[in-house]
This record gives structure tokens, sequence and C-alpha cells, in this order.
């Protein structure tokens, strides 16, 4: 197979993301899904590469990138119910309100 054959459902999932990004910058819970998908495409990148040098080098950073989305989603969603008691709705208009 070739390399570009692999090198298109990375590229699909990140220009998702990109797009959640960029046309609903209301919700926060779609900001952080949208994140997400471009952490994971970036991480199938890594996979495969990985894969088609023959070093495992990429597949030790996919590891990290996972452990670093799996925090930044938790403290996220840590704020998101913060912000949810506190307004009632998880929009991102107003989220300067929650300065201490």
């Amino acid at each position: 197979m070739n390399l570009v054959f692999f090198l298109f459902f990375p590229l699909t999932l990140f220009f998702i993301g990109f797009a959640g990004l960029a046309l609903n910058r209301k919700n926060l819970l779609t900001i952080i899904m949208s994140i997400e998908l471009i952490l994971l495409s970036i991480n199938f990148n890594f996979l495969i590469f990985s894969a088609f040098l023959d070093d495992r080098l990429g597949q030790i950073i996919t590891l990290l990138v996972l452990t670093i989305a799996a925090a930044e989603t938790s403290i996220g969603l840590a704020i998101l119910i913060v912000y949810y008691r506190i307004k009632g709705s998880i929009n991102v208009e107003f989220i300067s309100s929650l300065k201490g």
C-alpha cells in the first residue's frame, strides 16, 4: 500500500476537528471534542510514520500525547462542570465571568 493512502484518514480527521473549532465557537464541549480530534489525527500520523519508517519513537510520542490529551480533557471537563453549575449553560460567550 502507498503511504498517501494511509495518510488520508488522519487528514480527514484533522479537517473535521479544525472545522469544528472554526465553525462552532460557542459550545465548550464541542471545542474540547474538536481539539481531541485534532490530537487524534496527529497521533495517527505518528503511528503511520512509525510503522512506515520501522521506528518505535512515533509510538512513544503517541503515548505521551495521549496522556497529555487525557489530562487536558479532564481539566476541561472539570471547568465545564463548574461553569455549568454557575451559569446553567455551556456557552463560552460569558466565560470571562469565572475570573476570581
